[in-house]
């Protein structure tokens, strides 16, 4: 039986060195050429993006907003209309991409701050369309706030626990939106920021915690794309299979297969299609009508960190897990949720575990600072966005949220002058 088995391997293995000799000046030049693109769109990219002008907007909101985080919608339906056609020549040689926003929740010694980071050139499109929501709310433009920090931390002084934030599921999946918070009885929405302002707002001195979005408005053809999905969640065509590399393997294996074995041939055969409403649970038609209504909104390209960082001899540990529970709020089982991202976690096991934690560490932090979107991505739509980044209502009390006591006017058209 073993040497039945060793044998089919040698054999599997001549056949697919002898197709390798067959093919290899095809397939050596794309695996050169994909990782030349690679290497060389990473190079133009970061060459472009440090020299773009950009603009740090704190947004300190109104003391009684009465309305939910649905207004904030409009706000990244109106940002998206940045996005444009970019032509090859631009893309590939200058490294042209779409505008990118960077929206941040920061808690700084139990002090809660909302930023928006764009091109100076898009400042007047971002307050225009939070004063469309919000007119009362103050904007001002500030310096960007990493650089009252240490360049590179962790050092003696200051410790750091970072990660990404990703999605569970596929992007399409929305997670759970604000519309879920509303109360069955009083019909009133529990703010789903409120959670998070309370946990911000308890950090002691020397205590820090930073949300970061960093957006990038996708094109119509992105939905395209994903509609394979609601064919497949309306039971109307296979699953998707695994990609690319899978197909290619797939095909690799049925030639090998085919140069070592009897050539066999597949019957197909019919099948009776019942109407959808019977092949779907109640389940799956409100996960297919999720996912419908999440693709028919405008979306984002979304890279999501959180840091927790502090003094040493103030740094607690306890608020990882803390602030972390409160984005389990946006979990639908059945849809989506957020979780940690085990690539860029601070957190290491077995060998040289100190230098590879501080690497990690280094890495996030500097990734946070130049608001960089390397490394996973996922896709969020502006009902999505709305719920995890809004102004909170007047009913969330944390008392170190800011507020505009009173609305600003202008001076009496008919002032004396003395």
């Amino acid at each position: 039986m073993l040497e039945k088995q060793i044998f089919e391997i040698i054999t599997n293995f001549k056949a697919t060195w002898q197709l390798f000799t067959q093919i290899w000046w095809i397939v050596l030049p794309a695996a050169f050429y994909i990782l030349f693109k690679a290497l060389w769109m990473d190079y133009v990219i970061i060459f472009r993006l440090r020299r773009l002008d950009n603009v740090l907007l704190e947004i300190t909101p109104p003391k009684n907003i009465e309305k939910g985080p649905k207004m904030m919608e409009s706000f990244y339906s109106g940002i998206a209309g940045v996005v444009v056609t970019i032509l090859p020549f631009d893309k590939y040689l200058k490294g042209d991409l779409t505008n990118m926003f960077s929206l941040e929740l920061t808690g700084d010694e139990g002090q809660v701050h909302f930023y928006v980071r764009c091109e100076t050139k898009h400042r007047h499109l971002v307050e225009a369309q939070i004063y469309a929501q919000y007119p009362d709310a103050e904007i001002r433009e500030v310096e960007d706030y990493v650089r009252r920090f240490p360049r590179i931390i962790p050092n003696k002084d200051w410790n750091l626990w970072g990660s990404d934030v990703v999605l569970n599921k596929p992007d399409p999946y929305p997670i759970r939106t604000y519309d879920k918070f509303e109360e069955t009885i009083t019909g009133t929405m529990n703010d789903p920021l409120s959670a998070m302002t309370e946990v911000l707002g308890k950090l002691g001195p020397g205590q820090h915690i930073w949300l970061q979005y960093v957006i990038q408005p996708l094109q119509e053809k992105w939905r395209e794309d994903q509609m394979q999905l609601i064919e497949e969640l309306a039971k109307r065509t296979d699953k998707k299979s695994g990609g690319f590399w899978a197909d290619l393997m797939e095909v690799f294996g049925k030639v090998i297969s085919g140069m070592s074995k009897p050539a066999e041939f597949a019957k197909k055969e019919k099948k009776e299609q019942q109407p959808v409403e019977f092949q779907l649970t109640p389940g799956e038609k409100d996960v297919l009508k999720a996912v419908e209504e999440n693709l028919g909104k405008n979306s984002f390209s979304t890279k999501m960190r959180l840091l927790v960082f502090g003094r040493r001899e103030n740094y607690d540990k306890s608020f990882i897990p803390t602030f972390f529970g409160t984005l389990k709020q946006f979990t639908d089982l059945n849809l989506n949720s957020f979780k940690p991202d085990s690539l860029s976690k601070t957190s290491v096991q077995y060998l040289m575990t100190k230098s590879r934690m501080a690497y990690r560490q280094r890495k996030i932090w500097r990734r946070y600072k130049d608001r960089d979107m390397s490394g996973k991505k996922f896709v969020l739509s502006t009902k999505e966005l709305a719920t995890v980044f809004h102004f909170p209502d007047m009913g969330v009390m944390a008392p170190k949220v800011p507020r505009i006591e009173a609305k600003k006017g202008s001076a009496p058209a008919n002032l004396p002058v003395g």
